[in-house]
């Protein structure tokens, strides 16, 4: 796990393991709880002292050690960083305000003494940010230089901090052995994925199931807020205490047991909510690593009948995760010397249609059930006019116009295959909308207002690609890597929003982008020194990818949870393994697409 610094895994719970126990398991179905308990609110959930308590100053630490401990200590956020607190004077420790902000910086950083006259010193932090924390975990990476004046003082024979800005720094090396990445899900707008939302927590090992529990019904972070849906919202409560599902004594979550959950506040929920609910706390527990089964009731009954006698696994709402392996229904096409063709197990076959005919595409985007093609065609007119031609049209049918620019990105489809998505003459975005029924194709302007105020992108835009959940849509901007919210406003317009930056630092710019699954982005950028990494969409995470086999610049890349492609300069290739936990992961040619005009395209 590394920071997302661009020159320095998405995680699925042990779905295999946790399907085995379940089946060994004998599952106390009917144990009696209290009628008497008290509905807790979810958001409120008591939460146990975390340690007996800190481990406190050594005694007679001269300054500049007793300044290098606490910022060790400012790492473990428990009972508002206790830990922390007391390297400072009782008066200090108490005025400090530790949720005023929370800066993660790449190293430890340089301690530059100002003074030291008697029982006084001064000193002044400097460091590089690399990221900032927020209350409820969220993580955005940052730029910039940090600098802090710390004062101390000599108190009753041992230095204390007397004056300290407000907010809490560490560096990245303790933020990550104190903090672990989670994942939440909440709905996306078609009730049909869930969407993941990431957050980095800090407790242990027994209180992670409590507390992914109260974070879900906190609800997401406000970027996403407006597009996504939360069945764990009040009026749901907790019944009574989160359990293992056998009854047996012991810590939830930790080893086998499973987990049992009883809700109050369901009311007339029907079945598809309370489907939702379960896939939104099962997807959220694995991705933890918190073995089932789940066993989910409602007010002392099962949450759903079909699921009383064994508990809920992942495999009962797995259709809803968007980073389910599986879904590419279609196979792996190629834009080979402008022609559009299909790799199956018997070679390359050319299907019919216009875009099999057709010589001169630039790039492709598929539909996800195969249905729809998008493509972007050389249009061979003068230099003076518009170079390129949006096509839209059925796979082995007829291609029609349906805009022009300039330049135009690589189309990206929606998750249903009602819109493409893509950027012309790099500073519009447009969505060409297919109506199924009629064929008929519309093209609608993407305000993108916001993603211009500020410090966000800068034009050029060369490349928006959609993720599967709808929510979200990763963007190359003068060369840099962005993940926007797309919001569907109440006239029915859409809007790209919430820009964040991702992989900051890069010395070469980004060139290529796709959706691994719906919390990790792959990324080809310029040059011969890590040209394809993966990036998480908070910016946390940044992670090469071996680079075995590829000949440099890569072109292009196009990635689905299960099989990675890349074009680099002589040919397209995959991934030997999309596991990101093996070392020996190396790229392999993909037969019959040689070359430096072949490009790799999957759907979506």
């Amino acid at each position: 796990m590394i920071s997302a610094r661009g020159d320095h895994r998405p995680r699925r719970g042990a779905v295999l393991i946790a399907a085995v126990l379940a089946g060994l398991m004998v599952l106390t179905g009917c144990a009696s709880l209290p009628e008497s308990s008290a509905p807790q609110a979810l958001g409120t959930i008591n939460r146990a002292p975390t340690s007996a308590g800190p481990t406190p100053p050594i005694p007679g630490r001269d300054a500049d050690l007793l300044l290098g401990d606490f910022l060790t200590a400012s790492a473990d956020p428990t009972n508002r960083h206790a830990a922390a607190r007391q390297y400072m004077a009782p008066s200090t420790a108490a005025a400090w305000n530790d949720e005023a902000s929370t800066v993660i910086v790449d190293a430890r950083p340089d301690t530059l003494r100002e003074s030291r006259v008697g029982d006084k010193a001064s000193y002044v932090l400097r460091a590089r940010k690399v990221g900032e924390l927020a209350g409820d975990g969220g993580y955005r990476a940052t730029e910039g230089t940090l600098e802090n004046k710390i004062e101390m003082s000599r108190i009753d024979g041992e230095w204390r901090i007397t004056d300290l800005p407000p907010g809490v720094v560490m560096d990245n090396d303790s933020f990550m052995k104190s903090y672990q990445r989670n994942l939440l899900h909440y709905i996306d707008p078609g009730n049909s994925l869930l969407v993941p939302d990431p957050r980095w927590i800090s407790v242990p090992r027994a209180q992670l199931t409590e507390r992914l529990i109260s974070a879900l019904a906190q609800g997401p972070q406000a970027a996403i807020a407006p597009v996504v849906r939360n069945q764990l919202a009040p009026p749901v409560s907790l019944r009574a205490p989160i359990t293992k599902a056998n009854n047996e004594p012991g810590e939830v979550g930790v080893g086998i047991g499973g987990v049992r959950i009883d809700f109050a506040g369901l009311g007339t929920m029907g079945q598809r909510e309370r489907e939702l609910l379960a896939a939104q706390v099962v997807l959220t527990l694995s991705d933890a690593d918190i073995l089932g089964p789940y066993v989910l009731l409602a007010d002392g009954k099962p949450l759903d009948e079909r699921y009383a006698a064994n508990g809920w696994s992942v495999a009962d709402v797995d259709q809803y995760s968007a980073s389910a392996p599986g879904q590419n229904r279609i196979g792996l096409h190629a834009l080979r010397n402008g022609t559009l063709v299909q790799v199956t197990p018997d070679g390359i076959v050319t299907p019919s249609g216009s875009f099999g005919e057709a010589t001169n595409l630039q790039s492709v985007g598929i539909s996800a059930d195969g249905q729809f093609v998008a493509a972007v065609a050389d249009s061979g007119k003068p230099q003076s006019e518009p170079g390129r031609t949006l096509l839209i049209g059925n796979y082995g049918g007829r291609a029609f116009p349906v805009a022009e620019g300039m330049s135009i990105a690589r189309p990206s489809w929606t998750g249903d295959g009602g819109a493409a998505w893509t950027a012309i003459d790099g500073e519009k975005v447009v969505r060409a909308v297919t109506d199924r029924n009629t064929g008929n194709v519309t093209t609608e302007d993407v305000d993108i207002s916001a993603l211009f105020d500020g410090s966000g992108p800068r034009a050029p835009i060369t490349e928006v690609t959609i993720s599967r959940t709808g929510v979200r849509a990763a963007l190359i901007a003068d060369g840099k890597v962005y993940v926007a919210v797309i919001e569907r406003r109440p006239d029915g317009k859409y809007a790209l929003t919430s820009p964040l930056p991702l992989a900051l630092g890069l010395s070469t710019r980004a060139v290529s982008l796709s959706w691994v699954t719906g919390d990790t982005i792959m990324v080809a950028r310029e040059g011969n020194v890590d040209p394809v990494f993966t990036v998480s969409i908070d910016g946390s995470q940044f992670s090469a990818v071996p680079a075995q086999n590829l000949t440099p610049p890569v072109r292009v890349v196009t990635a689905a949870p299960a099989t990675q492609y890349v074009a680099d300069s002589r040919a397209v290739l995959q991934l030997q393994t999309a596991d990101p936990t093996r070392s020996d992961r190396f790229w392999r040619e993909v037969p019959g697409l040689t070359g430096n005009q072949v490009v790799p395209v999957l759907p979506g």
